[in-house]
């Protein structure tokens, strides 16, 4: 390898080890929403990072600047559906997942809230799966609509109303 293919590949590893850094949390978190379990958020977290840094140079190219977090966010997406089907193809049982309390709470408003958490993410779950990963998207990861549209390969037109819909669905089914 020449010397200038050396400084090359230097530099991209460091990009690439920036953009680790810099959107680990976002994948790992949009993971697990999606799958709701930690091993299986990680294992997709990683497959992300190894799939991005296999295309990461044809993407700093095609970027044209614009940020990479929706590029991310779009293979954590699409391996995620792809965790959903092959899970569906091998049905797996599931052991109960209990987890001890570590700290009892006695406050009213704790228990009150955890109520209203636990209704919301209900809520969520019964969502059609782009309303679920839009809300996911701008609530759990903070991106906005451009970056939220980007990642789903829609509008932002497209993406504002698929938000607005979302929310308002969710708002119904926490009533009931």
């Amino acid at each position: 390898m020449a010397a200038s293919e050396q400084l090359g590949k230097a530099q991209l590893d460091r990009e690439f080890s920036e953009l680790y850094r810099t959107h680990l949390r976002d994948v790992y978190s949009y993971s697990y929403y999606r799958v709701g379990n930690h091993h299986d958020a990680e294992d997709l977290t990683e497959q992300t990072f190894l799939q991005a840094y296999r295309h990461f140079a044809r993407a700093q190219a095609e970027s044209d600047g614009r940020p990479l977090r929706p590029w991310l966010i779009r293979i954590a997406h699409n391996l995620a559906a792809n965790h959903y089907r092959d899970r569906a193809r091998k049905p797996q049982t599931h052991i109960d997942d209990t987890h001890a309390i570590r700290a009892p709470h006695t406050t009213e408003e704790l228990v009150a809230g955890r109520e209203e958490l636990g209704s919301i993410l209900q809520g969520i779950e019964q969502l059609p799966a782009d309303r679920r990963e839009a809300l996911i998207m701008r609530f759990a990861l903070g991106m906005d609509n451009r970056e939220i549209a980007r990642a789903l390969g829609r509008s932002d037109g497209a993406t504002k109303v698929l938000l607005h819909r979302a929310v308002r669905q969710l708002e119904q089914i926490v009533k009931r």
